[in-house]
């Protein structure tokens, strides 16, 4: 199954994986702001995962993010991951 959601965008020179909750004001924050600046990324809402995905998911978040906290923002295969909704730093990341 497959557990990723991909959003096209015009920018392409990152590869940007978000981590987030569905339900989490925070990471609909983060998937608004790469959508309006045209970044393409892939995002999955743990709280909508299968019992079964949850585990392997969180064990990735972990590996970026020991607090399991969302939104995680991994870019780059993890060269820069950046926890919570941080405007100017993604900006200046993605830029």
């Amino acid at each position: 199954m497959e557990i990723w959601k991909h959003v096209p965008g015009t920018k392409h020179d990152h590869t940007v994986e978000v981590f987030a909750l569905s339900t989490c004001g925070w990471c609909k924050k983060v998937k608004k702001l790469l959508q309006e600046h045209e970044i393409e990324y892939r995002y999955v809402d743990f709280d909508k995962l299968p019992p079964e995905e949850k585990s392997t998911v969180r064990e990735k978040v972990k590996e970026h993010n020991p607090r399991v906290s969302f939104p995680t923002i991994v870019i780059d295969d993890g060269a820069e991951v950046i926890i919570g909704y941080k405007e100017d730093r993604i900006k200046e990341v993605l830029a």
